[in-house]
């Protein structure tokens, strides 16, 4: 599912224009991502989490130059769902 099927699905459910859904859309994933630039988690009770999680620093491979490089610590955006949606999706969706 793309940004435009989310929008198309939520304008036909609530009969709302698709311009104003997609403005609101936009605006909610701009407000996610200045909150965890800004440091803070983003916490959707019933959805999940969008949390930093803190990468430690390790060495790695630089297969073609066959040298070892630093790679620094550094955070990195990720989403932990939350219980209940984890278990609609265990109980509704086919192990394929």
């Amino acid at each position: 599912m793309t940004k435009a099927d989310i929008v198309s699905r939520i304008s036909d459910k609530l009969g709302m224009e698709k311009g104003d859904v997609q403005a609101t859309v936009e605006s909610f994933m701009d407000e996610v991502k200045a909150s965890l630039e800004s440091g803070d988690n983003v916490y959707l009770r019933g959805f999940g989490s969008f949390i930093i999680k803190k990468r430690a620093e390790k060495t790695g491979r630089n297969i073609s130059k066959n040298t070892t490089i630093k790679i620094p610590a550094h955070n990195i955006p990720a989403f932990k769902p939350a219980k209940v949606f984890v278990e609609g999706v265990k109980s509704n969706v086919e192990v394929k």
